[in-house]
């Protein structure tokens, strides 16, 4: 299939700007996936869709605040985008400046910290944070929440929680699960006393989630690394889950992309590591039956992965009546089940 093959048109306005107020107000609209037939539903409708022999995989990485900003020696401004943290002090980032930074160079953070320009990974830079306290301290301290560029505002206090998953765990994301936004903890009671299990792997979504595909044809795109990991906990769990009938029910694409990263053997093994896994249209799926997901942007290749799960004609069908209903789309918009 070719990247245009996922394109879409959709108005402005449909693009959430800001979360509900509360987690699960959102519209959820439910594609099923052997008849293609469509409902639109409330969020608070997917309890019933499950069963006590159903297991729910959640994604538990943990949103840092990894945008920085700063300005070099010279005086010019800085925004740093952290990508991945690769010891207490050093990470590789994104820079955004009027001119590149240089080798050695000198970036004065908002604090007065100081950050070190070692050197380039490709379109990446890597950096030396030479403060006492630790990066993700310093994350803490005078780090933003790295909100998705079609959010066309600054962060504000409140995304601090709510571009974060009420059971995030394991720091290292630049942008959340979203499909795990929809979850409050009295959500998460309910489906305990229904009986419906869970479990968690770790995928720390990285902004090359955001980067579009840049080739017509898919073949050729080389898709962003992410690290994961997966337990021997989650292993038994799905196993536990097939045994007794249940389906595996993945939170979110990222729960999807740990998942079937796992699986390459042709079962899910525990283990950790880099995925470039590319999921599109033909792909044969070993560890999920069922995906909550939210609506991705067009041509991106979460999209391609939610069409090769439920079919290309009935996703697209799908994003085609959203638009009609007025759903919200994207991080902070409604969701989607295919189940």
């Amino acid at each position: 299939m070719k990247k245009s093959d996922f394109n879409y048109q959709l108005p402005e306005q449909l693009i959430a700007q800001y979360p509900l107020p509360e987690r699960t107000a959102s519209r959820l609209l439910k594609l099923d996936k052997q008849t293609a037939a469509i409902s639109d539903c409330q969020f608070a409708d997917f309890i019933d869709m499950l069963s006590s022999d159903d297991l729910l995989v959640f994604n538990d990485t943990k949103v840092m605040p990894a945008r920085l900003f700063a300005q070099k020696a010279s005086g010019g401004k800085v925004e740093i985008l952290i990508e991945r943290i690769e010891d207490t002090h050093r990470a590789l980032a994104h820079v955004k400046a009027s001119k590149s930074p240089k080798t050695d160079g000198l970036l004065i953070l908002e604090n007065g910290a100081v950050c070190r320009v070692l050197g380039r990974e490709s379109d990446l830079f890597r950096l030396q944070f030479e403060t006492e306290a630790s990066l993700l301290e310093l994350l803490s301290e005078v780090g933003h929440i790295p909100l998705p560029p079609y959010i066309s505002r600054a962060d504000e206090v409140s995304d601090l929680d709510r571009y974060q998953t009420v059971f995030a765990d394991q720091p290292g994301a630049v942008a959340a699960p979203t499909a795990g936004l929809h979850f409050d903890q009295a959500t998460l009671d309910k489906l305990e006393q229904k009986g419906v299990a869970r479990s968690f792997v770790t995928l720390h979504v990285g902004s090359g989630t955001f980067r579009p595909v840049r080739v017509e044809d898919l073949s050729e795109h080389v898709m962003h690394k992410e690290s994961y990991s997966v337990s021997q906990a989650c292993v038994e769990a799905v196993r536990q889950t097939r045994q007794r009938g249940g389906r595996i029910v993945a939170i979110g694409t990222t729960a999807v992309r740990a998942l079937e990263s796992a699986s390459t053997s042709g079962e899910l093994q525990a283990g950790f590591g880099d995925t470039d896994l590319f999921i599109t249209p033909g792909y044969q799926f070993k560890s999920v039956d069922a995906l909550l997901t939210n609506f991705h942007l067009p041509e991106s290749t979460l999209l391609m992965l939610v069409s090769a799960f439920a079919g290309y004609d009935a996703v697209m069908n799908a994003y085609s009546h959203a638009i009609t209903e007025q759903y919200r789309f994207f991080s902070y918009g409604d969701a989607m089940v295919v189940i």
